[in-house]
């Protein structure tokens, strides 16, 4: 008799499930989750069985000396560990419209489109169709998973803000999308209401219209109408959440307009908009003025639990670079959990955080085995150098407290590729591992042989904002930064946009003094690993660190730029370093204040003999 694991793998992962009662349905999910977790390994060895035999007769692996061999010890000998530069060719004659099996044996259903912030240029990966059914399967675990922490949500609705961003054709005519807005168009989305966790207070046209004003006011509009319904608030990315707040601080007056007299704003145009609000717009004056009421105080902390009383949680994902936003979502938020639920890419889904309700900085993400084919890549922690590509680790074998640079292999092709997504392993969850985000692998500032990443720099921010900007009821809003060489020693430069937390009336730049300032350019240096602070106090190759506070808003026109120049705004993270010319432009454009380190930081030849030395992976 088959086990609910058999029934749910490899090839059943791609089919529909018959829908059983809820409660039944959640519990063969939560029996799923722990059959998949509790035979890792073997469920690896089947992936790749699959992924290899339905891929065998493409050029690739074809090229490679597989000779149509599904086994481990063949792929691990013919197979090499490769980058997006690498698969390029292959991937530019399959954009170009060449139909025959060049890296997939499916036919290719669309190209997903990198955010366009997680390493340069957008990249394009080659997906097949089935890869939606994976994605779905994924999110159809989230639900069960948080109902054991927060009980009941299927009674209410979730205010998702959730954008589509216009997609393009290539050469060969496929769709070149986001990974978001093909999921957002796709029929399993759309068919979401057999999914109690998307059952969201937002229209799909209003989802779907790729004018991001439109989109957000009308989601916004629906929101409101239905608060009392909400119980859960997100985005996909904490940027995202916050963006809608401040959109909301920018346009209530108008929104709770629209309310009081059931029209809606002239500025929403696009007719399948309109005609999806035609069920719930009405006139409503008490609502109207409860929204004046709360949203003209000037205090807007704790402003989502104000108006969405019934909210429990907060959704989205503060992992990452994503961390530096809890202060101000716990602000807004007025404390509410927030929970990171998944963890993905444009090439898979990757895994689910199985202890939804925990601190953010404690977030782990258990790697589900039958996404794709993992494997891990050692990195070295002392000096964030990789091993050899002879040392990559199964997912069964990686070890507690070590670090790894992500290599996937994925039924639509991909084979030993390089995500470049850092994880850092924090336990295990039967058997399958499970895994902090700790930062993407390329470095973020250099100005010679010093190298800080994003975590660093995000360490950096929140020491001087936690030590110095708190206690002036100020924080930092968002940040990027650059490597600034047009002076010798070249030096670092962080752009701040401050935030007032403790209802002042006034500008956070006006509030907080230069001196204070100013010593958080030397607690900022403080925090920085010990190869910067040689350069700085020993070696003289780096000057004192700058922090130019930005004028309020400035984030916002850095994404408008963005945006227009075609990154996603579903997927819009703030790059935490900018090289472009006209963004660097935008942003100096935009300083109110310019402030420099006023000391050396601390450093001695100890320091490096003690962070110098560790555990060769």
């Amino acid at each position: 008799m088959a086990t609910s694991a058999e029934a749910m793998t490899i090839g059943s992962a791609t089919r529909s499930q018959a829908l059983s009662p809820a409660r039944d349905m959640n519990a063969e999910k939560l029996l799923f989750i722990e059959e998949m977790t509790t035979n890792v390994d073997a469920v690896q060895d089947r992936v790749l069985a699959e992924i290899l035999s339905r891929n065998a007769e493409t050029e690739y692996l074809l090229k490679c000396g597989l000779a149509g061999a599904t086994d481990r010890a063949t792929f691990r000998a013919k197979v090499p560990m490769v980058t997006y530069e690498d698969l390029q060719p292959y991937i530019r004659r399959m954009v170009d419209g060449d139909p025959s099996p060049i890296l997939s044996g499916y036919p290719v259903y669309e190209f997903l489109t990198s955010s366009g912030t997680s390493g340069g240029e957008p990249k394009l990966v080659p997906m097949v169709e089935d890869e939606l059914d994976r994605r779905q399967l994924l999110y159809s675990l989230l639900m069960p998973v948080m109902n054991q922490y927060v009980p009941g949500l299927e009674k209410g609705k979730g205010l998702f803000f959730l954008f589509v961003k216009s997609e393009t054709k290539t050469p060969g005519g496929l769709p070149a999308r986001t990974v978001l807005t093909s999921y957002y168009k796709s029929d399993h989305f759309k068919n979401r209401s057999i999914d109690t966790y998307h059952t969201c207070t937002s229209p799909m046209a209003a989802i779907h219209c790729a004018d991001t004003f439109q989109s957000m006011y009308l989601q916004l509009l629906c929101g409101l109408y239905q608060r009392h319904d909400v119980m859960r608030v997100g985005a996909v990315f904490a940027s995202n959440l916050l963006w809608a707040i401040h959109f909301l601080q920018q346009n209530w007056e108008q929104l709770a307009t629209d309310i009081a007299n059931g029209a809606l704003n002239p500025l929403v145009s696009d007719p399948f908009v309109r005609e999806s609000v035609t069920g719930i717009l009405h006139p409503d004056p008490e609502l109207a003025r409860f929204i004046h009421a709360e949203c003209s105080k000037g205090d807007w902390a704790g402003i989502v639990t104000r108006i969405w009383p019934n909210t429990k949680y907060l959704d989205t994902i503060v992992t990452g670079s994503m961390a530096q936003y809890v202060p101000t979502l716990d602000y807004y938020g007025g404390g509410l959990p927030i929970a990171s639920v998944a963890y993905g890419a444009s090439e898979c889904e990757i895994g689910l955080n199985l202890r939804t309700i925990c601190d953010p900085s404690d977030v782990s993400y258990t790697i589900l085995p039958n996404m794709a084919y993992f494997e891990f890549l050692p990195i070295d922690t002392a000096s964030h150098t990789t091993a050899s590509h002879h040392q990559l680790v199964d997912l069964a074998c990686v070890e507690v407290g070590h670090e790894y640079e992500l290599v996937i292999t994925n039924y639509s092709g991909l084979s030993r590729y390089r995500v470049g997504d850092i994880l850092r392993v924090t336990g295990f969850h039967n058997a399958a591992p499970q895994f902090q985000f700790a930062r993407r692998k390329s470095v973020v500032l250099s100005v010679g042989t010093d190298k800080t990443d994003e975590a660093e720099l995000q360490r950096a921010v929140e020491r001087a904002s936690s030590a110095l900007l708190r206690p002036h009821g100020a924080a930092v809003l968002d940040y990027t930064s650059r490597a600034c060489t047009e002076s010798v020693p070249g030096h670092y430069v962080v752009y701040w946009e401050l935030l007032m937390t403790n209802g002042t009336v006034g500008t956070a730049s006006d509030m907080v003094d230069k001196e204070t300032l100013d010593r958080c350019c030397l607690e900022m240096e403080e925090a920085m690993n010990t190869v910067y602070r040689q350069n700085r106090v020993a070696d003289g190759l780096v000057g004192p660190l700058e922090i130019r506070v930005l004028r309020s808003g400035t984030f916002e026109k850095l994404m408008d730029y963005a945006v227009s120049r075609g990154a996603s705004m579903g997927q819009y993270k703030v790059p935490r370093c900018v090289t472009v010319p006209a963004m660097i432009e935008l942003l100096d454009s935009h300083v109110v204040s310019s402030h420099f380190s006023p000391s050396l930081p601390r450093w001695a030849p100890d320091d490096q003999q003690f962070e110098s030395t560790g555990k060769q992976c």
